[in-house]
């Protein structure tokens, strides 16, 4: 009997479907195992290539097939679709899986460790909890605006008019409106302090990681991005070229070429959007700062601005920043200002 070359396993929350192949490509394994046994079930089996979709849990599953001695390799689901076969099912998706995952143009997934996860725990809270406060604020915004009283725009405008807003007796709002909104006010006051005290946990984390001082040398890159990146990066070495880092994040420009014709458009905003988000965020501020600054950076976005406009400098800027991030981590070294002499 031939020995299994490689597994596909469909990942669910109690039951997993399995199919694997061996050198010939002939199926070998095809079961469903419930969870307490599939650790078990995996044990059995020689060191061969594991794939699975890139999904709730899936890191965790790779961290412990690893430890098994087999070679655990996690897609997105866009790179498994096309081999699935017939209609959609569990048994399905994990022959899909097992073929995809010994295709040569097959991209894979870091397998992350548990820091990293941790780290990026943080990260999904504190923007959760910045999409409730926004929503909270336009809730409000619109509740007011059925009584005829209009916020200002803007986060700290609109949250420094609520406090004189509710306590306005002249405003014909009624009392239980009042009441209501005064409940709602403290809902997004309650969101303000969790935020902020995310934002010191991520500085203080920011300050003990080595590769996360090294990257907010880069002007733009602070500690959300930096720490983002360290813990959403397991080796830059995973990606060939800066612009390949750079692609990954989603701010190289989309293609469209045909008859010999190159067409560039927009960016692509593929990939980690939180990193692209931050990156930008950053670039805006370092824009905002450049204006009587000499270094070789400052004078390439003012040039930049004026021939091509702030919101494609933004872009470049960040772009640039993002193939920055990559060297830095390729090489372990440390940013260097070049000013003009």
């Amino acid at each position: 009997m031939s020995l299994i070359k490689a597994i596909g396993i469909d990942l669910a929350k109690s039951v997993f479907s399995i199919h694997g192949v061996d050198t010939h490509d002939k199926c070998k394994l095809r079961k469903t195992v419930k969870r307490n046994n599939l650790l078990a079930e995996i044990s059995k089996l020689p060191p061969c290539i594991i794939g699975m979709e890139a999904c709730s849990g899936a890191h965790y599953w790779a961290r412990e097939f690893t430890k098994l001695g087999h070679d655990v390799r996690i897609m997105a689901s866009k790179f498994v679709i096309p081999y699935r076969q017939n209609e959609k099912n569990d048994a399905n998706d994990a022959e899909a899986i097992c073929e995809a995952v010994t295709r040569p143009k097959t991209r894979f997934v870091s397998i992350k460790s548990e820091e990293q996860q941790a780290v990026l725990c943080l990260h999904r809270i504190r923007q959760g909890a910045i999409k409730d406060r926004t929503a909270l604020i336009n809730r409000l915004r619109g509740l007011l605006a059925e009584f005829g009283i209009i916020m200002p725009k803007g986060r700290y405008p609109a949250q420094h008019a609520i406090t004189s807003i509710l306590e306005d007796a002249e405003n014909d709002l009624p009392m239980l409106a009042r009441e209501l909104l005064h409940d709602l006010w403290q809902e997004i006051k309650g969101l303000n302090e969790q935020i902020l005290k995310h934002d010191r946990k991520l500085y203080q984390l920011a300050h003990q990681m080595k590769a996360a001082k090294r990257l907010m040398s880069i002007p733009g890159v602070g500690e959300v991005t930096a720490t983002a990146v360290v813990a959403t990066v397991c080796e830059a070495k995973d990606f060939d070229t800066s612009r390949a880092f750079s692609a990954w994040i989603g701010l190289v420009p989309k293609q469209y070429t045909t008859g010999g014709q190159v067409k560039w458009g927009r960016i692509s905003k593929r990939g980690e959007k939180h990193i692209r988000t931050s990156l930008i965020h950053g670039a805006r501020a370092v824009i905002a700062n450049c204006k009587h600054k000499t270094d070789r950076t400052s004078l390439w976005i003012k040039e930049l601005i004026e021939r091509r406009g702030f919101k494609r400098a933004t872009v470049a800027l960040a772009a640039k920043n993002a193939r920055l991030i990559w060297a830095l981590l390729r090489s372990n070294n440390e940013y260097q200002v070049d000013y003009v002499k």
